[in-house]
């Protein structure tokens, strides 16, 4: 039993250390040989845990080797746009001007219900509201809607607002963050200042928030015993 213990913590880490090696991305947003990748390394992951006579080398050295592939593959790509074409292809429009372009539907295998789905969360219930829908390649639908449908901004009213950071964590869980504090551009002498104003310490608060302006947003932890 120990022996199936230490093998799964040590291939955790391996397989954790493979992701980050090729980005934070969401399952979602992969692309389609991140995602072959993904599902070779989980498979292979499970080998030696399922049989303990298997060496765990077997399971670690493919699962370093496609991670090696994925990144020389990343680099590859990113210098040469015929390969990127070729390994991710290249977006596609689904609808243009309010109008289907089936042919591309039907290239691509979507059904009508497909389409919709993405345009409902798009917020838009009408197909003649949109402008353009695209195919990415990470499988996602993006949506730019006509220029009637669009949010009304600030820039189409003439209303001129300074640009400004949005809030930043200064606290969390009762611990400084001393680089949320350098973004805002803040000290602890202006954190202390805040914290007197609430009448708490930093290890009462739950989440702190802070922005360049100095203002800021106090969540204090709800205290044992309390609903």
């Amino acid at each position: 039993m120990s022996i199936v213990l230490i093998r799964s913590l040590i291939l955790y880490i391996i397989v954790i250390f493979g992701v980050r090696l090729m980005g934070k991305r969401q399952l979602g947003e992969l692309q389609p040989s991140e995602l072959v990748i993904t599902i070779l390394i989980s498979n292979i992951a499970t080998l030696p845990l399922e049989d303990p006579d298997i060496p765990l080398m077997i399971g670690v050295l493919p699962i370093l080797a496609l991670v090696c592939y994925e990144v020389i593959m990343s680099w590859v790509t990113l210098k040469w746009m015929g390969m990127r074409r070729l390994i991710s292809g290249r977006p596609k429009i689904l609808i243009r001007d309010g109008k289907i372009e089936q042919k591309t539907m039907q290239e691509l295998r979507l059904s009508v219900d497909d389409v919709m789905t993405s345009l409902r969360g798009n917020q838009i219930f009408d197909i003649s509201q949109v402008q353009f829908a695209i195919m990415e390649t990470t499988g996602t639908i993006s949506v730019y809607p006509k220029p009637a449908f669009q949010p009304l901004t600030q820039g189409d009213i003439g209303l001129k607002k300074p640009a400004q950071d949005p809030p930043t964590a200064v606290i969390q869980d009762g611990v400084v963050m001393h680089h949320g504090l350098d973004i805002i551009g803040k000290d602890t002498n202006w954190l202390h200042q805040k914290l007197e104003e609430h009448h708490c310490t930093a290890e009462q608060v739950l989440l702190m928030l802070g922005d360049a302006s100095g203002s800021c947003t106090l969540v204090r932890k709800e205290q044992e015993g309390t609903a």
